[in-house]
């Protein structure tokens, strides 16, 4: 298989469907699996640059508006469904294109990666823990239960701390670094996306200022009637916590764009410092004019 990675805003999803594309006029079956962790969400569209059936031209992707936003789309989950997705392909003789930005979502695809179970009431009585004493009191109360835990976790990551107090109740332990990388699937090929910083700051300012002409405050409004404020994943994600605020009446417009621009900059910048730490990535400029035809080779060799 092979995996297309890179910051957002460099084109991914239009560059992965160019590449199956290709390979398919050449003979060579080829499906788009989705490793965003937002694209997976019925109705958030335009916010997360979604392809439309349109611009799939006839494509086929899989983990793309299978929940709705009051669903919690967690790492473990979506490695299974990612992983059944690949298995089925090639089962069919069809190669997976993995398409991501999601470095955390690609890496528990790609590479060795156990996730501890976990128990609805014991996480629901440390979330409601959280919301009464707030993330500090709580890496406070994970700090006397493991220290060495603690230390690994910022102390205004609730939802991190949460995770590793349920962990720590059911097993008795609590890993806070992620394994070295390892493929627990065959014959994978990475191809990174590189692009200078000032080009992608400018595309993601005017990604921000096209969601906004495509109507995005109005698909987050209809999404607000559809319990999107419920979901503990997709009301988190970048621009649509922005506009909620918005249509809360805590920022202008203005503002809220803004605010979206500045921290959809500060997303792409920890997601290449992810993926820079990769080295089985190969990386290409994002804008290469033969760009299809190497990927396209580069997949060839996966086969």
């Amino acid at each position: 298989m092979i995996a297309l990675v890179g910051p957002t805003a460099t084109g991914k999803s239009a560059f992965g469907i160019s590449v199956a594309q290709t390979l398919i006029a050449g003979g060579h079956p080829a499906e788009i699996v989705n490793g965003d962790s937002m694209l997976v969400y019925r109705g958030m569209d335009i916010g997360t640059a979604k392809p439309s059936v349109a611009e799939r031209a006839g494509v086929p992707h899989h983990l793309i508006d299978v929940l709705d936003v009051t669903e919690t789309a967690s790492v473990a989950q979506f490695q299974g469904m990612a992983r059944a997705a690949i298995a089925d392909c090639q089962a069919r003789g069809v190669l997976p294109i993995l398409v991501g930005g999601s470095a955390l979502y690609v890496h528990a695809i790609l590479d060795e990666m156990d996730f501890p179970g976990t128990d609805p009431g014991v996480r629901a009585r440390w979330e409601a823990e959280l919301a009464r004493v707030g993330p500090q009191a709580l890496h406070d109360e994970l700090a006397r239960r493991n220290p060495a835990v603690a230390a690994e976790i910022l102390p205004g990551n609730g939802r991190r701390i949460v995770r590793a107090l349920e962990v720590i109740e059911l097993t008795g332990s609590f890993q806070p670094r992620l394994p070295v990388p390892a493929y627990a699937l065959p014959g994978v090929v990475q191809v990174g996306l590189s692009i200078e910083r000032d080009e992608l700051d400018a595309r993601i300012d005017a990604r921000v200022e096209a969601m906004w002409h495509q109507g995005f405050v109005d698909e987050v409004r209809g999404l607000d009637a559809k319990g999107l404020r419920q979901g503990m994943t997709a009301s988190r994600a970048l621009g649509y916590r922005q506009v909620l605020a918005m249509l809360d009446g805590e920022v202008s417009k203005d503002e809220a764009k803004a605010a979206t621009k500045q921290a959809t900059r500060r997303f792409a910048r920890k997601q290449m410092g992810w993926f820079r730490r990769d080295a089985r990535i190969r990386w290409l400029p994002y804008d290469a004019a033969d760009l299809v035809r190497k990927v396209s080779a580069a997949a060839l060799t996966a086969r």
